[in-house]
């Protein structure tokens, strides 16, 4: 099983540390995030991507632009976690899972109310939370989707929804891990994804580091592949 970590808290839990995902598969590059403009950088410009991963960025990143102002009065303090969150909601409104995790801190920090150390407590814990219930969510995918990768199969997949768009192990290619895991045989077939590249570029980057077997075909080249039925299983995002 794959080891890779998307976006979580740095070691010292001070900043968000991302895989950035803009340098791949050339280099591989951690980047521990603590400023706004850092942080909503980071998320603008696809160093860190997919809406899971977005959203688990956004709410940590939250807490960590928050931390040099614990000192503040409690009212000030209030209105820099609205207006923070608020900067972290407008760098990708259409990734879906940036403003629902937003908005939960925003709900999760106007439910304390004792002081800026225990506002930004009382965040932080929710933000674990929301990174921990997408790894289990993740893992809950792969196994309902378990049992439709049979050992020998061979899977089309589209855009990149492994665990570089989570903070787990993947939506789409959580089944292909656990399928991997358990000793079946898996062969992928990823195609390109243009304009980004998403496929050839972050898919088969993290297949191969996990040691499943990996193609990388053009766009045009699906249907061919279809019709001569190289393809038993075909995974992919309608969004990426």
């Amino acid at each position: 099983m794959q080891t890779i970590r998307a976006v979580d808290w740095s070691p010292d839990g001070v900043a968000v540390r991302i895989i950035d995902q803009r340098r791949l598969p050339g280099a591989f590059v951690e980047r521990d995030l603590a400023m706004l403009d850092e942080i909503c950088e980071a998320i603008r410009t696809l160093a860190v991507r997919g809406a899971p991963a977005i959203g688990v960025a956004g709410a940590m990143g939250m807490v960590a632009a928050l931390a040099p102002f614990t000192d503040e009065p409690l009212v000030r303090f209030r209105e820099r976690v609205r207006s923070i969150g608020a900067t972290i909601r407008a760098t990708r409104p259409t990734a879906v899972n940036l403003p629902w995790a937003v908005d939960r801190m925003l709900r999760a920090a106007e439910a304390s109310a004792d002081s800026p150390c225990a506002v930004l407590d009382t965040l932080r814990a929710e933000a674990t939370r929301i990174r921990d219930e997408d790894r289990a969510m993740c893992e809950r995918i792969g196994l309902h989707g378990l049992p439709l990768i049979p050992d020998g199969g061979r899977v089309l997949t589209h855009c990149n929804a492994g665990a570089l768009a989570t903070a787990g192990i993947g939506t789409a290619l959580a089944p292909i891990y656990l399928a991997a895991d358990s000793g079946r045989r898996i062969e992928v077939f990823a195609d390109e994804t243009r304009p980004l590249l998403q496929g050839s570029r972050l898919t088969s980057w993290e297949l191969t580091r996990a040691g499943i077997p990996v193609t990388v075909i053009a766009d045009s080249m699906v249907a061919s592949l279809m019709r001569a039925r190289r393809i038993c299983r075909a995974v992919r995002r309608d969004s990426c």
